[in-house]
């Protein structure tokens, strides 16, 4: 199986991902894009700084120059790269995977990330053939130490509102690079931070570095019950996502923080555009219409959420997954202004989390269930004459089919030979019946 995905470049170490592969794929990526430089930054994984070395050797052996930021958060490169007017960027990251593999994620000038359509599958085919562009000089490197409190001071300055509430926050890093940034920015603020996890540690000795597993929550939420926490927040193992657990411990779906967030921009300044995923709550596209705003859905994935956002000039987006993203700070992930957001929420509503996000739970979502399909085309075409008489049906992202009580996405995977379904109803008793119902013919 490729290591050159639809989103990045992700692989096991070293069997699948090594310096040897690293270094070519430096050569590869200026001689794709032709870049005079490249912000390289990297996560805590024990095989980082094998791979960074590498990387940087290939880029400056192909007659580019490095900007080196050194230990980051994917949002913190794509600011780099944005900020500062660099030509491209690459973090060495594989996310919230284990520990086991490693990745790179590519933008090229303002952050704009390389698909598999846009960039990586034409890096792998310069790999492959070592077709790279013929040059004599070799590049020089440059050390920024002053990325992260640059990236923290852009965080901050999206803080609306002078004095916020003092809350209690358990926080669970995951020991991941959301400690790095979460050590500089929480200080900031009027809160009481109760941390978990908060040393980087590429071996995730604790749980995944991946929120939108509930198992990976359980702690957070026994630190919220210990600790009257007022709220949790946890981050991925790149910090590029984060996910909410209110005071009582109920999980809330990034869909319903996307449907709150929105709510509150339409209403400082209605008529404008927002996106959301095709996996989320209807409750989102409802929400920002009563306050006149445009919904606009958009199939999953960062590098096309982006690309749309742009397109339609839309003010935000939030995804499924928990990544959320914002015009006013480049397009890409802005965790920080999401906290501040709900901070500022709960300070002028004088509401706690639960209390904010009650209104918002009016459906019964099944959550992402993944399902092994050997023919993944042929089950959607099963799935579209089932329900041909569904209200509307769609091929965004896979197959959504839509009906007044209920709907459902079956999307595949990019990468397995997996079909996930994201299915919602009026009631629980729905959900329940056409979620039995709808796997019964993928599974069949």
């Amino acid at each position: 199986m490729s290591i050159f995905k639809a989103y990045d470049v992700r692989g096991t170490y070293p069997d699948q991902l090594n310096k040897e592969i690293a270094y070519k794929i430096g050569r590869a990526f200026v001689t794709f894009l032709d870049c005079k430089n490249v912000v390289v930054a990297k996560d805590m994984r024990d095989s980082s700084n094998e791979l960074e070395e590498a990387l940087i050797e290939g880029i400056l052996d192909q007659g580019r120059d490095v900007i080196s930021i050194g230990l980051s958060s994917t949002p913190m490169m794509y600011f780099a790269v944005s900020k500062f007017g660099y030509d491209a960027g690459i973090m060495i990251t594989a996310s919230h995977n284990p520990k086991q593999y490693n990745g790179f994620k590519f933008v090229r000038e303002k952050a704009i990330p390389l698909s598999g359509k846009t960039g990586i599958k034409d890096i792998e085919k310069i790999v492959k053939n070592k077709n790279f562009a013929q040059n004599k000089d070799r590049g020089i490197i440059e050390q920024r130490t002053d990325i992260l409190q640059d990236y923290i001071l852009n965080g901050l300055s999206f803080q609306t509102i002078k004095k916020l509430k003092k809350l209690k926050i358990a926080v669970d890093y995951g020991n991941g690079m959301g400690a790095l940034i979460g050590k500089k920015f929480f200080p900031h603020l009027n809160c009481e931070i109760v941390p978990l996890y908060s040393e980087l540690d590429g071996n995730f000795p604790n749980h995944e570095a991946n929120p939108l597993k509930e198992e990976n929550l359980k702690d957070l939420k026994k630190l919220i019950i210990k600790e009257k926490a007022d709220f949790g927040i946890a981050w991925d193992g790149d910090a590029d996502r984060l996910f909410f657990v209110d005071e009582k411990t109920n999980t809330i779906g990034s869909d319903k923080i996307t449907a709150l967030i929105a709510q509150d921009l339409l209403q400082e300044t209605p008529k404008l555009k927002i996106l959301y995923d095709l996996r989320s709550s209807k409750i989102v596209p409802e929400i920002i219409e009563k306050n006149k705003g445009w919904p606009i859905i958009t199939r999953v994935g960062h590098s096309f959420i982006k690309e749309k956002m742009r397109k339609e000039e839309a003010i935000f987006a939030g995804e499924l997954s928990g990544h959320f993203y914002l015009k006013d700070n480049y397009y890409f992930e802005s965790p920080f202004f999401i906290i501040l957001r709900i901070l500022e929420l709960i300070t002028k509503k004088e509401k706690t989390l639960s209390e904010l996000i009650e209104p918002l739970n009016k459906y019964y979502a099944t959550g992402e269930i993944n399902s092994e399909v050997d023919d993944k085309q042929e089950k959607i075409k099963e799935l579209a004459e089932k329900y041909k008489d569904a209200k509307k049906i769609f091929y965004l992202d896979g197959i959504s089919i839509e009906f007044d009580s209920w709907w459902f996405n079956v999307r595949p995977s990019n990468t397995e030979p997996l079909l996930r379904l994201n299915l919602e109803a009026d009631t629980k008793k729905l959900m329940e019946e056409k979620k039995i119902e709808v796997l019964k013919i993928i599974r069949s």
